[in-house]
């Protein structure tokens, strides 16, 4: 569990450092903000490649060797971007930093599940969820301290650090046992099992298109609706992201934890529920304070909504592809929603940052509902 939730944690920093970075990065290479915010997109878009690639390596030849592999391949290419030159540059190695992020979703939450006991397997899917804001909150941390005095090429320099997380994976992490009983088919077989889960595989891809439509759309261009339209320095901006990711966090154990009591759909739509509870101060907010509440509720319902995910995919997936199906799923979702910063941005332009926010995920609260609504459900059974 200690590995895969560093392994998301710390990949998860090193895709949020550039939202706090759009405005530095634009006045760098000298373009538009706009192309910055489609490196992100570039890197969403590039996750399905690594999730089938490591997804398929991690079922054929173990769930901690691909562990390895992957947290090597994200903090080399994290630390490669600071030392970019010009945005061509730039914008390739966060291409290819999403091949290496795309990867381990799937297999951390594989090796970690598989060990976990069935009655605790909600607050440990949270736990494990809650890497990806805490990964948010490092980043932060790094925009409130670290950048004012080392430049934008520190922040991910230090990107480089996880690096170390594969020597401990290498000497602590034992193998899961599950894959270690079932390993003996080979990539047809593995490649079978997604046949023959294909209708139920879509719809997988459909619930996960719609809960990254959620995140990525409450997260990913906040920090600069905060500096835009409230004109809040950096500091405070990276403050009240401290704020609502420590939220995020208790939201994703706390809904987990709901989710193995009265069920993995019950326990998300709750969450959402409060997400929704929330937009209005989250996006029409007047003063600081306001603000701050709204988006700490805000990602408190949204994380928690996802401390869920772990466990009700690889509940719901095949023990012969149990790396697979969840990241590829996962991260297809990623790549259908790719375009949710550039479509926010653009909104932004005609309606308002306010209206274009609170517009857009109000219409995806409502279909993740629906979606979650029309799943079925696995919960408790042996892994």
């Amino acid at each position: 569990m200690l590995a895969a939730y560093l392994g998301w944690m710390l990949d998860a920093f090193d895709f949020f450092t550039v939202i706090f970075l759009v405005g530095p990065l634009a006045a760098e290479f000298g373009v538009e903000k706009s192309a910055i915010v489609l490196t992100l997109t570039a890197t969403l878009a590039m996750r399905p490649v690594g999730a089938f690639l490591f997804g398929l390596f991690a079922d054929r030849y173990g769930r901690r060797n691909a562990l390895m592999a992957n947290v090597l391949g994200y903090s080399v290419l994290a630390l490669a971007c600071g030392f970019s030159t010009s945005y061509a540059m730039f914008f390739g190695l966060r291409a290819l930093f999403g091949i290496t992020m795309g990867g381990e979703w799937g297999v951390g939450a594989a090796l970690a599940l598989e060990a976990s006991s069935p009655r605790r397997r909600g607050l440990m899917s949270g736990i494990l969820q809650s890497g990806y804001p805490c990964g948010y909150l490092l980043a932060a941390l790094a925009a409130h301290f670290l950048l004012p005095v080392a430049g934008w090429r520190a922040m991910f320099w230090v990107g480089g650090a996880p690096a170390l997380l594969a020597l401990y994976v290498r000497s602590r992490v034992p193998e899961s046992a599950v894959w270690r009983r079932r390993h003996a088919g080979g990539v047809r077989e593995i490649l079978a099992s997604l046949r023959r889960e294909g209708r139920h595989f879509l719809y997988l891809v459909l619930l996960m298109t719609m809960m990254m439509f959620l995140s990525h759309g409450t997260q990913d261009l906040y920090p600069d609706f905060l500096h835009s339209v409230h004109k809040l320095t950096p500091a405070t901006v990276s403050l009240i992201a401290i704020l609502y990711s420590l939220a995020a966090i208790a939201g994703s154990a706390f809904f987990g934890q709901l989710s193995e009591l009265h069920g993995r759909r019950r326990g998300m739509i709750a969450a959402l529920l409060l997400a929704l509870a929330a937009l209005p101060f989250w996006a029409y907010g007047g003063n600081l304070v306001t603000l701050a509440a709204g988006a700490m509720l805000m990602q408190a319902g949204v994380q928690g909504a996802w401390g869920v995910i772990p466990a009700h995919l690889n509940e719901l997936a095949p023990a012969s592809a149990r790396s697979l199906i969840p990241g590829l799923a996962y991260q297809l979702g990623i790549l259908i929603a790719a375009p949710t910063n550039t479509l926010e941005y653009a909104l932004q332009s005609r309606v308002g940052y306010r209206a274009a926010l609170a517009g857009f995920e109000l219409a995806v609260i409502a279909g993740c509902m629906l979606a979650i609504a029309g799943s079925r459900e696995r919960r408790g059974i042996a892994l």
